[in-house]
């Protein structure tokens, strides 16, 4: 496989096609919001002021069924968001996919309303098979927890030594498995399988494609996934330090301007956050679609888009 005509192709298609870069923000969602700064200070009882106390003092007499209520309605929000969130990103993955395969067949225009209505076809197929795989590698972790902890008490911590190698295996072992699903979502999109069928297809091109696949997934995980984030992440480290400061030096005045100045930085990043974000997912996504059309349709087949795509 032509490695380079895989990753110039990919960036020749999200950078023409700049709808993929929606579908790349909505493919990201459930990447985001893992890092929160968890800034926090205590209070002695010295340091509660009247005002608080007496905040403290009425939030105590709210009635027991209006705490129930609040946590109810919380409850309920967070899973409307999570049902949306998980909506959101896959279809956006499914509309990279879609999007990919048609640029690749010389597709002049897509346009965001047909990627999306054509996504929601394959929506339950991706979403199931994700999650199948998600409870899969759930239940393995957990058993292994289990049976390391028993392991670890009767034999007074020799079996956590023992165990050590394979926690060291743990990313190169997610990579793969991350490739294979990878693989298996595109199968589901670009040939129409189902869900069973799409991770036997994944896994059938991940196996007779191994060297490939490696060769790409270091590309692609850690050239441009890790890097990349690394290099969108900077700016929010940069954004955080005022907000430390701020804590650090402890008075309301330097937390409080700490916190505003980084509030500010963030809201003024968020745009440029976004449209990275969005093209990184979107490269990804694509150059991954591609490897697997690739490396499964046949030469002549290509040789026949590309010449199409050409008139």
């Amino acid at each position: 496989m032509n490695y380079g005509e895989v990753l110039s192709r990919a960036w020749q298609i999200v950078w023409k096609h700049k709808v993929l870069w929606i579908f790349g923000i909505l493919a990201g969602c459930t990447n985001a919001g893992g890092g929160s700064s968890n800034l926090s200070y205590s209070f002695s009882q010295s340091d509660v002021s009247p005002q608080m106390q007496m905040y403290l003092n009425q939030l105590e007499r709210i009635p027991e069924w209006q705490w129930i209520a609040i946590v109810l309605i919380a409850f309920l929000v967070i899973f409307v968001l999570a049902v949306l969130v998980i909506f959101l990103s896959t279809v956006g993955r499914i509309g990279i996919i879609r999007g990919t395969q048609k640029a690749d067949q010389g597709e002049a225009r897509l346009s965001f309303g047909e990627l999306f209505n054509g996504s929601l076809p394959y929506f339950w197929r991706v979403f199931l098979m994700n999650l199948l795989v998600g409870l899969v590698v759930a239940v393995i972790i957990f058993l292994l927890v289990i049976l390391g902890i028993i392991g670890t008490v009767v034999t007074l911590g020799i079996a956590l030594l023992c165990l050590l190698p394979l926690l060291c295996l743990i990313i190169p072992i997610s990579w793969l498995l991350y490739v294979v699903v990878e693989q298996a979502n595109i199968a589901i999109v670009v040939e129409n399988k189902g869900i069973l069928d799409g991770l036997q297809r994944g896994w059938e091109v991940f196996r007779t494609n191994l060297g490939a696949m490696i060769v790409m997934g270091l590309i692609l995980i850690i050239g441009v996934g890790l890097i990349g984030g690394m290099i969108v992440g900077i700016p929010l480290f940069l954004i955080v330090i005022p907000a430390m400061s701020g804590a650090i030096i402890g008075t309301q005045t330097a937390i409080g301007g700490g916190l505003l100045i980084a509030g500010l930085c963030f809201v003024a990043y968020l745009p440029f956050l976004l449209a990275f974000s969005g093209i990184l997912t979107g490269y990804m996504e694509s150059a991954w679609t591609l490897t697997f059309m690739r490396l499964t349709v046949p030469a002549k087949t290509l040789d026949i888009v590309a010449e199409t795509a050409i008139e």
